[in-house]
């Protein structure tokens, strides 16, 4: 059994690592795909992808593991609305961040193409950055919420 504190901190750099990588990948995303740079386009989009499976997926997994055991221990009702708003905003974040996985795959196979091939990027690969682009907002919102609510636990 780990005691509080030790599982607070798991949480906590947990949280970092999901919400850190989140917006350092889409940053360096969003602004190699204004550069027009079809090397840059495919070296990066291959690490975003990297990136979510190395680091934002255990975090994934590790947030609502080490969240509800936090609850437990801590002895807050879970019907407390700090706690179901902070859960629904959670899946709120994670039903855009599936897409944005699928998307960031794709894209990033169809930028190596086109580098390796000396090509442009398709239109399609256009299409999918502006949906990716576009999940990343409300995902990204959700989550600055949910770190408000764990910190505020609002009545």
């Amino acid at each position: 059994m780990m005691d509080y504190l030790t599982l607070k901190t798991i949480h906590v750099l947990s949280s970092v690592l999901l919400v850190g990588t989140g917006f350092g990948t889409a940053f360096y995303l969003f602004f190699a795909n204004r550069s027009g740079s079809v090397a840059a386009i495919a070296v990066v989009s291959r690490l975003v992808v990297k990136a979510d499976w190395w680091f934002t997926t255990p975090a994934v997994v590790i947030q609502p593991l080490t969240g509800a055991y936090l609850i437990h221990l801590a002895g807050y009702p879970l019907d407390a609305l700090w706690i179901v708003a902070s859960i629904a905003l959670y899946g709120v974040a994670g039903l855009c961040w599936l897409p944005v996985v699928w998307y960031q795959i794709r894209m990033g196979r169809m930028a190596l193409a086109a580098h390796e091939q000396g090509t442009p990027l398709p239109g399609r690969y256009w299409h999918y950055a502006r949906r990716w682009e576009m999940l990343g907002y409300p995902a990204f919102l959700a989550m600055v919420m949910v770190y408000f609510l764990m910190v505020a636990k609002p009545v």
